[in-house]
């Protein structure tokens, strides 16, 4: 049996009905439509996301976190409908000032309903010394710009942020917490795609560039063993500007994929919660179909299934 094959049956057997959605969409010429039915089952009244989207935080009430994790699902199926219900109403969650902090003007990392619900510690609601650090604000930032009408008020608030978020940055690189850097990454191709005016894009792009290659774990012996970032963190295409320079380590977690599978089809999660919750099993199942989702189309892109 290939190392796809045994992905998909893991996936078949495990998997929400999200993640199937979104494994037939890749692999078995599913629909946008039927990805989008299965996350708006995770959308609240308010247009936010919870009831673990973020399978780390079991929290049914919306938050900054789990609305990105929504629209890093709609960017993965190349979903641009801005009359969309689901994005209409992320908008309408973002413009609201919910879970927003106006002194700092950004949206919280972590609300303080997660403390009610079984989660990761890191989700714990505090001051955690990540809570203002840009994770999401910047990538939310840039679904405003490129969504919003653009003769808004939100238009004009999300391009304030974005901008407030790109100087924050500039000042504070070197930066080698990778989450943030995703966001900054996701805020770089927002305003790419939206062809927007609002800072210096060839300034902002190669600081990105930079950053994410800083991130990139070098050290392929604590692959797959320990909570490192790889390079499909950042890179999923031949396409991405991150590629040029990681084609090496791009080829060997192609590699990896296919050594270190498990023998259920699965591969190994690489953190824990650090807590009692017993839902830490129950995520973790998640997580683990997310993984084969992302190993395989990874794989597929660099020809190696």
């Amino acid at each position: 049996m290939t190392t796809f094959e045994k992905a998909r049956l893991f996936v078949y057997r495990s998997a929400r009905p999200l993640d199937m959605a979104r494994w037939q969409y890749h692999f078995e010429n599913g629909s946008q439509e039927a990805v989008l039915n299965a996350l708006s089952a995770y959308q609240n009244s308010d247009g936010g996301f919870g009831h673990a989207l973020e399978a780390d935080s079991f929290n049914p009430n919306s938050a900054p976190i789990q609305t990105w994790a929504a629209i890093c699902i709609l960017d993965e199926i190349k979903f641009e409908d801005a009359s969309h219900p689901i994005i209409q109403g992320i908008l309408r969650y973002l413009e609201s000032g919910a879970d927003f902090d106006g002194e700092r003007k950004q949206w919280l990392n972590t609300v303080p309903s997660n403390n009610d619900y079984p989660c990761a510690v890191w989700w714990n609601y505090g001051d955690n010394g990540s809570e203002f650090k840009y994770n999401p604000t910047a990538a939310l930032a840039g679904f405003i710009v490129l969504f919003a009408d653009k003769d808004s008020k939100l238009y004009r608030f999300g391009s304030e942020i974005a901008k407030q978020a790109f100087e924050w940055y500039m000042d504070n690189i070197p930066c080698e917490e990778p989450h943030i850097t995703k966001c900054f990454a996701q805020l770089y191709e927002y305003l790419c795609r939206a062809n927007a005016d609002i800072v210096d894009m060839e300034l902002f792009r190669t600081a990105v560039t930079e950053q994410v290659s800083l991130n990139i774990c070098k050290d392929v012996s604590k692959w797959n063993k320990e909570y490192v970032t790889l390079p499909s963190i950042f890179i999923m295409s031949k396409d991405s500007i991150f590629y040029v320079g990681s084609e090496e380590l791009v080829s060997e977690e192609c590699r990896l994929i296919k050594e270190c599978q498990l023998s259920d089809g699965s591969y190994n999660i690489t953190w824990l919660w650090y807590n009692d919750f017993k839902e830490y099993e129950i995520a973790a199942n998640w997580w683990k179909s997310d993984l084969c989702i992302r190993n395989m189309r990874l794989l597929r892109e660099f020809g190696d299934i």
